[in-house]
């Protein structure tokens, strides 16, 4: 993974000067400088999806503590610090039309954000000229308690979906997204949870980076708004959740990210991403049913992952996940159900029990991870 040189720093005006940088489409690649300077050496009209993670502007006033005394790791750092609203809302317009010229004419745009922020940048991206297409919940499962007990725990964070204008074209692979929620339509909540255990990257015994996204939210993202071989552009890149999310799913990527630490750590990380091999990485076009989890569920959080192999309890068939949580037996796709049913000339298949998966040593049906799932992810 090639690096470019540190290029400018953002001052504090956030007012960022065109810079002599590359003009062709750098993929696969973290730079490392200021994003606004780096977007801007980018060719127009040549990404097909952004997923841009800014900085909240927290305005954080004092320490927080546990009720333990122990000291609440928030968001602190000098990256997230703007003198005023209206110095947020002028950096924000300078990266959001830089976005605007770079993506191509389908391509689409993603903005997260908490409510310190999500709504300033929606707006602006209206002025943009951005057409919304939705605004996604993002539930999570174990979200941090209000410790002061002043307010609502804040539970959730906001993603706006939105393409270059009200009849723009733009990706969205409809059926890969019912199939990965069991046939019903994905719907704009998303019930996920936030980084914890193995997947919450540490330095020195200290999170790498306070907001690190999970990677079963880009996961999603990514699954529904590209296709094998799209460019997406992050330009908050952090610890490069974004990258590894794409290199897994054969998507090329390009990262913007200006601190030392977090390009340290992202390189690292998406070194260590291993690809999904073709047959993983199709995804399919047809119906499944509902369980109380969606089967896609347990894939994107990598509970069963994408190219893993499937047995029924008497080893007669055996069938391989795909990206989507679809099911592949030679030329044959279905859904854990459908595909359980087609093999055994059965009118139906409940797939829960039918399909089993090596585990921790031991051979148990998924239902079994279906139920640590929801173990570690009950209020």
């Amino acid at each position: 993974m090639g690096v470019i040189e540190r290029v400018g720093t953002r001052p504090t005006s956030r007012k960022v000067a065109r810079q002599d940088l590359p003009v062709t489409l750098p993929l696969d690649t973290l730079l490392q400088g200021d994003c606004i300077a780096i977007m801007r050496s980018l060719p127009a009209a040549s990404i097909d999806m952004i997923f841009a993670d800014p900085p909240y502007n927290l305005q954080l006033g004092g320490d927080l503590f546990r009720p333990e005394g122990g000291r609440v790791d928030a968001v602190d750092n000098d990256w997230d610090q703007f003198d005023s609203y209206g110095a947020y809302d002028a950096f924000c317009r300078e990266w959001l039309a830089e976005a605007r010229r770079i993506l191509k004419p389908d391509g689409t745009l993603w903005v997260i954000g908490s409510y310190h922020n999500i709504f300033r940048v929606g707006a602006l991206m209206q002025d943009q000229g951005f057409w919304i297409l939705n605004d996604i919940v993002w539930r999570k499962a174990n979200p941090m308690p209000n410790f002061k007990g002043t307010r609502f725990t804040n539970a959730h964070e906001t993603l706006i979906w939105a393409s270059q204008g009200e009849k723009a074209k733009y990706t969205f692979n409809y059926r890969a997204m019912k199939t990965l929620n069991d046939e019903l339509q994905m719907r704009s909540d998303w019930v996920l949870p936030i980084c914890a255990g193995q997947e919450r990257l540490k330095r020195g015994g200290t999170k790498a980076h306070p907001t690190q996204k999970p990677e079963a939210l880009l996961y999603r993202v990514l699954l529904a708004c590209t296709n094998k071989g799209d460019v997406v552009l992050d330009p908050f890149f952090g610890t490069g959740t974004t990258g590894a999310v794409a290199r897994r799913l054969g998507r090329r990527w390009i990262g913007i990210e200006r601190e030392d630490d977090y390009c340290e750590v992202a390189r690292e990380r998406i070194a260590a991403a291993l690809p999904l091999d073709e047959s993983a990485i199709a995804t399919m076009q047809s119906p499944r049913s509902q369980p109380r989890v969606a089967f896609g569920t347990l894939v994107e959080t990598g509970m069963i992952k994408p190219g893993a192999v499937l047995r029924d309890a008497k080893n007669r068939w055996q069938a391989s996940v795909r990206a989507d949580g679809s099911l592949s037996h030679g030329d044959q796709t279905g859904t854990i159900h459908k595909l359980g049913a087609t093999l055994q000339g059965a009118p139906s298949c409940n797939g829960w029990t039918f399909w089993h998966i090596e585990h921790e040593g031991t051979v148990k049906p998924i239902d079994a991870l279906r139920q640590l799932y929801l173990l570690a992810t009950e209020p």
